[in-house]
């Protein structure tokens, strides 16, 4: 059963996927649909899911489910992996490319793939203040408190830690 993604609980499961290019309104409001028509009809072991998801920055898929109600199962997981890899093949985006670093630059979303973040703390790009995007939260609770997360407090920090000790 979907529901909007301010009224899903604090607590709610989250996976969120990351866009290899911005996404258009248009595009936007395509998935917008298309993921609440999968949602409405989400089931574990044929138990409806309370869930939602909805798209920010143009760029992020976040999807959740309370697992008060009902656990989500392998199952289940794997049916809204598939209905993002068939959006993704119809409108060419990859949302499962897990090479790529994603940094807020004034209000845009910047990318840098990941073998190359090192040079970008050698030269500055990213610092420690930098603000990414932390694409491993588990719950809504998190997602909403450290999703976008000074570098330094993220994955990346033991790059500023390397770079200190040269």
């Amino acid at each position: 059963m979907y529901i909007p993604f301010s009224d899903i609980d604090f607590q709610a499961r989250v996976w969120v996927y990351q866009a290899n290019r911005e996404l258009t309104s248009e595009e936007t409001g395509i998935i917008t649909e298309t993921l609440k028509a999968s949602l409405d009809t989400w089931e574990a072991h044929g138990k409806p899911l309370t869930a939602s998801g909805k798209i920010f920055e143009h760029r992020f898929i976040v999807i959740a489910v309370d697992e008060r109600d009902e656990l989500p199962s392998g199952c289940s997981i794997d049916k809204s992996v598939h209905w993002l890899q068939e959006i993704g093949q119809r409108m060419n985006i990859d949302f499962f490319d897990r090479s790529l670093a994603y940094l807020d630059d004034n209000g845009h979303v910047q990318t840098i793939p990941v073998p190359k973040i090192k040079q970008a703390i050698i030269q500055e790009t990213i610092q420690p203040t930098t603000t990414i995007f932390d694409n491993q939260v588990a719950t809504k609770a998190q997602w909403m408190n450290g999703w976008k997360t000074p570098a330094s407090h993220s994955w990346l920090s033991r790059y500023f830690t390397e770079q200190t000790s040269l």
